[in-house]
């Protein structure tokens, strides 16, 4: 319930063929830098502009004049980048996505029509298409013993071999506001996160997390 194909359509990012030869999405964390700097030559220049040493983006894209945006950056079309957002770095942003005020993004890949609208924090994490966090919800990256991230299901646990690790959320997955995803965090196609959430390994796909002792699946 936790591998690329679990999760994600590729038909729905720029950066397909990063997730290439991989079983887990978390594999690609640390590849995201160098795939932008050999994709970004590559996109057409009759759609894309290159406004930085290493930045992309498409000419349909809206930034507000006081968003900060660091390369390697590509942002793909019809995108909305509102005011006081910070691009660290290390960023792809698929079509149609809204990067909101005050929301911080770092060495991510957002899927097409992602939002992350109002004070969001995301870092070292992948968001499936059509995922949406609510204001206040955040990404937690690093464990405070400063250990390596570990994906936990259970009694059953996948060593990942990364110190930083925020959250892999699936295809229309919705968080809601003020939830902190804690590093390691997976959560299936199609879940509901409640609000005011401390969520921490695998939350199934079409499910909807009240709590840690309390996910339920919803009726279809």
């Amino acid at each position: 319930m936790y591998t690329i194909k679990d999760l994600y359509d590729l038909n729905e990012t720029i950066a397909a063929k990063l997730f290439d030869g991989k079983t887990y999405p978390w594999e690609v964390l640390a590849e995201i830098g160098d795939f932008i700097l050999e994709l970004g030559p590559t996109l057409p220049k009759e759609k894309f502009e290159q406004i930085g040493e290493d930045i992309w983006i498409a000419k349909s894209v809206t930034v507000a004049k006081t968003a900060t945006l660091n390369g390697p950056l590509i942002i793909d079309e019809d995108t909305e980048v509102r005011p006081g957002a910070f691009v660290r770095g290390k960023a792809i942003v698929g079509k149609n996505c809204v990067v909101g005020n005050s929301t911080e993004l770092k060495n991510v890949v957002l899927f097409n029509t992602v939002q992350v609208p109002h004070y969001n924090y995301v870092g070292d994490s992948i968001l499936g298409t059509h995922s949406h966090m609510g204001a206040g919800s955040i990404t937690s990256n690093v464990k405070s013993d400063k250990t390596l991230v570990v994906v936990k299901n259970g009694d059953e646990k996948i060593e990942t071999g990364l110190k930083k690790f925020g959250a892999m959320l699936g295809d229309y997955v919705e968080v809601g506001c003020n939830s902190v995803l804690n590093p390691g965090t997976v959560v299936g196609r199609n879940s509901n996160i409640y609000p005011l959430s401390r969520v921490r390994g695998v939350v199934p796909s079409d499910s909807i997390y009240k709590d840690q002792d309390n996910i339920v699946i919803k009726n279809k």
